[in-house]
């Protein structure tokens, strides 16, 4: 799961713990230094007293014999021992700190899981799950990661991304990412083992859920869908028809990477015509979609399941449609608005 985020007082009690080690190291030299100086002790000797100084064990079979050296290690015994437990004090001070917050921090988590609903799971994040995780980056969609490689947890948490470290076939890690009441869950392992068993557990808790997965091989495709996936994805596939168009229709293929680009605005949408909007009953050229927004609807699926491309003028728009539209952000998101009922687009006017 992701870390809590370091508050400052635990840097500051790391701070103390590099004084105080830093205290005790230059006690150590003073000691020996002034040791071998005062009684003419070797620097082994004189190293040796010091630490049974600082440690309170006392003098044995060498001590000091001056007096000077006498009045020293007196001053040296109040101070050092002082030095000593304040280094002890900080370290364990730090270590009871740290078990405490990693405690919160894991509580606070598990209530912000259970509190999530319409959300994203991303099984995986790889060379697949972290193209998919830039791409929700950019909308206001919450989600959250299944990962169990540490530097990949790693990662996330430093772009402040929800992660779970846990293992993403496993049942109880569906659970605890809130998969019943996800609105969706990609997965994006590398094995396609692992894949299909993510989706037929996903399938099993949220019977409703839109799943998509990734195909490493072709053949796994037809046993992802079979297990329950809606959509299935081969990178693999993808890549080589989008070279093999790159190669002999480039134009076609500038055109599919300028709507798939996540730096420009124009792009793909999918929209419900909910019941109540203002569109139901309408042709499309009685609409100000082309008109004014200057969107281009390329399919309407009717609730049957029945898809019509590249709809004409003159086709009608019924409750629970679902437009495929290409446009720019700002247009699509007053679509998007129209597509609503009058009450949810009242309250997003606002």
């Amino acid at each position: 799961m992701s870390l809590p985020p370091r508050p400052r007082f635990l840097l500051t009690s790391r701070g103390r713990i590099r004084l105080g080690l830093a205290a005790v190291g230059a006690a150590m030299a003073t000691g020996t230094i002034v040791f071998h100086l005062l009684e003419g002790w070797s620097i082994v000797d004189s190293l040796y007293v010091t630490a049974q100084t600082l440690t309170t064990v006392g003098y044995g079979d060498v001590a000091p014999q001056t007096f000077s050296g006498r009045v020293f290690a007196t001053v040296f015994m109040m101070v050092g021992v002082g030095i000593v437990l304040y280094a002890l004090t900080s370290t364990v001070q730090w270590i009871v700190q740290s078990e405490m917050l990693l405690t919160f921090g894991q509580l606070r988590h598990s209530l912000r899981m259970r509190q999530l609903r319409d959300h994203f799971i991303i099984c995986g994040a790889g060379r697949v799950g972290s193209h998919l995780i830039r791409g929700l980056l950019s909308t206001d969609d919450p989600f959250i990661v299944i990962e169990s490689d540490r530097q990949k947890v790693n990662e996330l948490v430093d772009q402040n991304i929800t992660v779970l470290v846990r293992d993403a076939t496993l049942e109880e890690s569906l659970r605890e990412a809130g998969v019943e009441h996800a609105r969706g869950l990609a997965t994006c392992l590398p094995d396609d083992a692992d894949n299909v068993y993510v989706v037929l557990t996903a399938r099993d808790l949220n019977p409703t859920l839109h799943i998509v997965a990734r195909a490493a091989e072709e053949q796994a495709e037809s046993k992802l869908i079979r297990a329950g996936a809606n959509r299935v994805v081969a990178p693999t596939i993808i890549g080589g028809h989008r070279m093999a168009m790159a190669l002999t229709k480039p134009a076609v293929g500038d055109f599919l990477d300028s709507v798939t680009a996540n730096d420009l605005e124009l792009g793909f949408e999918q929209l419900e015509v909910e019941a109540g909007s203002e569109l139901i009953g309408r042709r499309l050229r009685e609409t100000v979609i082309r008109s004014e927004l200057n969107i281009v609807v390329v399919s309407i699926r009717r609730n049957d399941g029945k898809i019509i491309f590249n709809p004409s003028g003159e086709t009608q728009i019924l409750n629970g449609d679902m437009l495929v539209a290409i446009g720019n952000a700002e247009s699509l998101r007053k679509l998007n608005v129209l597509a609503r009922s009058r009450v949810n687009a009242e309250s997003v006017r606002q």
